[in-house]
């Protein structure tokens, strides 16, 4: 075994230790532990943040550049989700209604 399989298999080791030792870092300590009234504020908006930043580039970029012209029907697909969930607050209507307008412009008119 060479030098760089050893420093591999240590760095993965490590790696895997310091893994372990954060996420059972609660699991830990005998006292009950409670967050900050403003974290656990903050960690209501971490689902709609993380989900943002995976849908959003994906609806106004493609392939690494941002989207020049309006005849893309990621746009007009994501306009008629938004409405259609702001008018009626449900998520299954939102994704029907979506993908009823960008299919037709996608595969129809090559959108």
């Amino acid at each position: 075994m060479n030098s760089t399989d050893l420093w591999t298999l240590l760095v993965i080791a490590g790696l895997g230790v310091v893994t372990v030792v954060t996420r059972s870092f609660f699991f830990l300590s005998n006292k009950p532990w409670h967050l900050p009234h403003w974290a656990q504020r903050g960690l209501q908006y971490a689902p709609i943040a993380a989900l943002s930043a995976v849908v959003v580039p994906e609806i106004v970029m493609s392939q690494g550049q941002l989207i020049t012209t309006w005849q893309d029907a990621r746009l007009f697909a994501a306009a008629a989700g938004a409405l259609i969930y702001f008018a009626k607050r449900n998520v299954l209507l939102t994704i029907l209604g979506g993908m009823a307008v960008y299919l037709p412009l996608h595969l129809g008119l090559g959108f």
